[in-house]
Formats: structure tokens, sequence, C-alpha cells
């Protein structure tokens, strides 16, 4: 998840991006306590901007930073000028009624996804000491739970190196051998699995881009009963859960591009 903050008072360009590493993940510690969830980590965030001399700034995120994302949109909206995100979440009930065709078919995608490919989600959100161990125990064990989702969740024929190289996956999985981070992110699935509040509400301006071989895809109309203020929609034509490094040339200018419409929204 990216931050973006404001230009300065001045009215100057003053634009600088932050990039928080989730805790548990990567470059951040390890939670000592539980209670890391995504709200706490949304407040958390709007702490770490506080602090850096950003009272105000744009939210970027895509899977759990786009989860987090929501949340700041909804809680923080004195401190969160717009969001831009890849995750949409509906509020639970709303019926496929009125839906396209394809719309239709993203509500049977991602429920396929959760009732038939959706293991690795449960295995972490309920026993995550238990792959936690193998995770920070064996490279091959790790490799395997990372790549599998490369290559499930990317929008490729047959290998998810069609778009991305071998070295970048492997990058991806040495960052979280090295720092024996594998127990520790698969925590926030504990913590945090399913725990989007109903009646979160966002009221900023937000841009939401939806890609079409990622896990989940939220309708607009149903993204609209949560994001009130969309400014912006896109789904483009290809790339999946990982679209900056599937098309990494698309997924740049549409953030670009989305973060200035939730600019302009506010003028």
């Amino acid at each position: 998840m990216d931050e973006l903050a404001e230009p300065d008072d001045a009215g100057a360009p003053a634009f600088h991006v932050v990039v928080p590493s989730l805790p548990g993940f990567g470059y951040s510690d390890k939670p000592a306590t539980t209670g890391w969830g995504t709200e706490r980590i949304a407040a958390a965030w709007v702490e770490l901007m506080g602090r850096l001399g950003y009272r105000r700034f744009l939210a970027h995120g895509g899977d759990w930073g786009g989860n987090i994302t929501t949340v700041l949109g909804g809680r923080f909206p004195a401190h969160v000028l717009g969001i831009h995100t890849l995750f949409a979440e509906a509020p639970p009930g709303l019926t496929t009624d009125g839906l396209t065709a394809v719309e239709r078919r993203w509500t049977e995608e991602t429920r396929d996804f959760w009732r038939h490919r959706a293991g690795y989600a449960k295995q972490q959100a309920t026993r995550p000491q238990t792959i936690g161990y193998s995770l920070v125990d064996s490279p091959v064990g790790l490799l395997a739970w990372i790549l599998d989702k490369f290559a499930e969740w990317s929008d490729t024929e047959d290998s998810p190196f069609e778009t991305m190289s071998r070295d970048r996956i492997l990058a991806d999985v040495t960052l979280y051998w090295l720092t024996r981070t594998g127990a520790s992110a698969a925590r926030i699935y504990y913590e945090s699995h399913n725990s989007l509040d109903p009646e979160l509400r966002v009221d900023v301006p937000a841009a939401i881009s939806m890609y079409p071989r990622d896990i989940e895809k939220c309708p607009r109309p149903w993204a609209q009963e949560r994001y009130r203020r969309i400014v912006r929609w896109r789904a483009p034509e290809s790339g999946g859960h990982f679209p900056s490094l599937e098309v990494t040339g698309y997924f740049v200018k549409d953030l670009q591009e989305g973060l200035a419409a939730v600019l302009a929204a506010r003028r």
C-alpha cells in the first residue's frame, strides 16, 4: 500500500510516496502481541503519516493493502484525501438483480474462488502457526506456498513466468525467507479474515480498478453501496492479482490517472 502526501500549504508541488510495510511482512518488525488487524494497521498508518509531517494524504492499495485503504477512507476522512484501490468489497446481502452478464460472471468467479481455491486463506485464518513453522523452516515449502499464488492468480495461460520473471518472483520469496516472515505474515488472516465492517462506508473520492483475472472482482453497482463517491472506475482488458508485475506500464498509468481524478474531484 502506498500513501501520497498532498501539496504543502503554499500550494507548491510537494508529493512524496511513502510505502509502509505491513506489520509482520518483509521490512517490518513482527508484532509481539495479537490484535494487529486491518483496523489497527490503518490507524497506525495515520499515526505514521502524521509523524512524517503529512496531515492529509492519498492512499493506494491492493489485496490486504486495498482492504486497509478502504478502512483508511472510511474511518479517517479528515486525513485521507481519497483512495485508489484494486480491492472493493461490497456490503453483504446484495443480489445480482440488475447486474450485467459480465458482472454476474464476476460474482460467480469470486464465489468459486472462495469455495474451491482458498484453502490457503482458511489455513492461515484458523491455524496460522501450524503452516507458519513450515514457511520459516523450509525454503522449498515457502517457494511452493508462494509460487502457487503467482501461478493461480496471474493472467497467464500456463505459467506465471509468461508475464513475470523468475528473478522477480524469487526476489519476493527470498524477502520472506531472509526475514523469516512467512509465519508472521500469515497471521494477518487470523487477525482480519472477513473482518471488514459491514456498516463501513467510504465517502472520500475513490478510484477503483478491477483486473479481469484477479481473485475477487466486485461489480460497480455493488461497490457503490460502500464506496459512495466513485470518481473513476476501470476494468482493464488484461492483468491478474499482480498488475504492478504483470502489466507494469498500464498499472503505473492507471494509478497516476486514478489519483489525479481523485484530486480533481476535491477541487
